[in-house]
């Protein structure tokens, strides 16, 4: 898929906006370099290039941006600028930027503390959503008219950033702050599938009864939190959704820009559901190498069965992978054909192929990414794949019925 920037059919409107407040004929060229764009009829259009959508709503505010790298409009020429870069460009009062995990320019490890601080780039303020605390409150808010939330997801329950959007909706609603969200395409959004979380096993992995793959963006899934009522005391978030144009739930995409540091490309991306439930094992899943999310291992595996090796090292993303300068046993799944499904079969074959099963499962983490303690059993049982996947099916149509009232494409 292709990146290019959107076809401006309302341009002359938002530059009359724009002119009103700006007084030289430098600063309106600027403008019209930004926002005069060209987009084929048939590209996706992501919200954040849908400029004349939302540019009016941000007149006069004083805005918030929650934001990571892939917040970004792209260009005609397939590059791309930051959300943040283009807004100030176009002197939006942008206040401040919140920042999820992995950090507002993405170069923090999984599971590493975010801190506060200043953006060397905009001088910004960064005010951390995955440190001391994962929502923000009155204080960090004070000075903000208006949130904008725009960050690339890639579809699947234990994926943090829509923990994070739960959380900034539920700030949003108690301090009476309206939130922008800024749709992208979710690139597993063609399917649901995987375990369904059950409610005593809550974490920031997982907040409410969804299955482990979601098939929704991050639009309908804000409409889900809302019309639910799952923020507290059934509290909603006053919310506009800039969709996507040109996009279906069946339409490939692909994402030009690493969602977090230890999915790299398109392949890790269609594994990750499958293979992000091994981060709640002692198995390694990638990190340490360039293949993240491609491939498997651990000294513990049979190394009779297991024959492809590799050796985790410190790299970028990964400061301590499991098993860091050990040779792993396991499977390259660099190349491998992925179906449009969450499979058990590669970590039933790990666990078949384990020398000491005693090792393999870390039952706190891995009942946290599977949203339950009972697909560790089945898998230590022996049961089949399909015989467990037999036992989601009704939890997995109860929620499609119940995800089609929010869908916002087809």
């Amino acid at each position: 898929m292709s990146f290019k920037v959107f076809k401006n059919t309302v341009l002359l409107f938002v530059l009359v906006l724009i002119s009103c407040g700006n007084n030289t004929q430098k600063n309106q060229s600027s403008n019209n370099k930004i926002l005069n764009q060209v987009q084929d009829d048939n590209e996706i259009i992501v919200g954040a290039n849908r400029t004349p959508e939302y540019f009016p709503l941000l007149n006069g505010k004083r805005v918030g941006i929650v934001a990571n790298q892939t917040s970004v409009i792209f260009k005609n020429d397939k590059s791309y600028t930051h959300l943040v870069d283009s807004l100030l460009a176009l002197n939006v009062d942008v206040k401040k930027v919140f920042s999820p995990e992995h950090g507002f320019r993405g170069n923090v490890d999984a599971g590493e503390h975010v801190e506060d601080g200043i953006d060397k780039k905009t001088g910004l303020p960064l005010v951390s959503l995955y440190g001391n605390s994962k929502k923000t409150g009155p204080k960090d808010l004070a000075d903000i008219d208006i949130l904008i939330f725009d960050i690339q997801d890639v579809g699947v329950r234990f994926y943090t950033y829509i923990s994070t959007l739960h959380y900034i909706m539920e700030a949003c609603a108690e301090n009476n702050i309206p939130l922008l969200v800024f749709d992208r395409p979710n690139p597993n959004g063609n399917y649901v599938d995987g375990p369904t979380l059950e409610k005593e096993h809550q974490s920031f992995l997982g907040m409410h009864t969804i299955p482990l793959v979601h098939g929704m963006t991050i639009g309908e899934y804000a409409n889900m939190i809302n019309g639910e009522k799952w923020l507290p005391n059934g509290s909603q978030c006053h919310i506009t959704i800039i969709p996507c144009e040109n996009y279906t739930h069946n339409t490939p995409y692909s994402i030009s820009i690493r969602p977090s540091p230890n999915l790299p490309n398109d392949q890790s991306i269609k594994l990750y559901p499958s293979l992000g439930l091994f981060e709640g094992t002692n198995v390694n899943a990638g990190r340490g190498t360039e293949f993240q999310f491609q491939r498997y291992g651990a000294p513990f595996l049979n190394p009779e069965t297991m024959t492809f090796t590799y050796t985790p090292q410190s790299n970028f993303g990964a400061k301590y992978p499991k098993h860091k300068d050990k040779l792993c046993y396991g499977e390259d799944l660099s190349n491998a054909k992925v179906n449009d499904e969450m499979t058990l079969k590669w970590i039933i074959k790990a666990y078949e192929n384990s020398t000491d099963k005693s090792k393999f499962f870390l039952t706190d983490g891995f009942t946290k990414h599977a949203g339950t303690t009972a697909l560790q059993k089945q898998i230590e049982a022996g049961m089949s794949e399909a015989d467990i996947k037999a036992t989601w099916q009704k939890d997995l149509e109860n929620f499609k019925k119940t995800r089609t009232k929010y869908l916002i494409y087809n």
